[in-house]
This record gives structure tokens, C-alpha cells and sequence, in this order.
């Protein structure tokens, strides 16, 4: 019953990162369930990104915002924002990566986690 009610939690946490990407348009956004790969900080990442420093900033806040308003919880640890090329929301059971589209390309982690099962959301336009 306890892990029903923490999948439970976890999904309405990554439909509330996905829905607060989607408010500020958030490009190429997928999920990777890290759940049965070993020795990982999490369960899920969620990456997406955007064209310019001040998109990534809003798509940022726009997580913050809309997993508050929707999930009631706040990230424990937030990173990036300084410059905006990178932006880095832990919410310990998921982590939102919010690129600029060069730095997302020179990370890769979609290939870095490649044997993990990859979903690719589809953009709300």
C-alpha cells in the first residue's frame, strides 16, 4: 500500500514538472525512469529545454510554480540559475534539467542513461 501511494505521488509530481515545462513551452521535454538502474540519486529525470537564457529561466520557475500549485511540494535543492545554461530542480524522487539547447546537446545525458527507458512527451502547442 505505502509504494502504491509513493508511485501515486511520484506521478502526480512528474504530470506537474511535464505541465509546468509545457506553460512556458519547453522544447524536446522527456522522461527517463532511472527506477531499475542501480546506484541512482533518483527515480526519474525529466529534461527538456529552451532557446534563450531568460526561456530557460521561466521554464524553471514555471516547474517551481506549478509543482507548488499542484503537487504541494517545493524542489529540496535548486541550481543554475545564475546564468541559465543549465538549470538543475531536485525534487529527490525526480530531477528536472532545464538546458539551453547547446549545453543539452554537450551533456547528452539521454545518452549517458541510454539503458534506461526513455519516453519522449508530447509538446502542448
Amino acid at each position: 500500500m505505502r509504494k502504491a501511494k509513493k508511485q501515486a505521488d511520484t506521478e502526480e509530481l512528474l504530470d506537474a514538472i511535464i505541465e509546468g515545462i509545457q506553460r512556458k513551452k519547453g522544447l524536446d521535454i522527456v522522461k527517463i525512469n532511472l527506477s531499475k538502474i542501480n546506484h541512482t540519486e533518483c527515480n526519474y529525470f525529466v529534461i527538456c529545454h529552451g532557446k534563450s537564457n531568460t526561456q530557460v529561466d521561466a521554464i524553471a520557475h514555471s516547474v517551481e510554480d506549478t509543482v507548488h500549485e499542484l503537487a504541494g511540494e517545493k524542489a529540496w535543492h535548486s541550481d543554475g540559475y545564475k546564468n541559465s545554461i543549465w538549470v538543475l530542480l531536485d525534487y529527490a524522487d525526480v530531477m528536472v534539467h532545464v538546458f539551453q539547447k547547446d549545453a543539452r546537446d554537450f551533456y547528452d545525458l539521454e545518452n549517458l542513461w541510454a539503458d534506461a527507458p526513455i519516453e519522449e512527451v508530447e509538446n502542448e502547442n
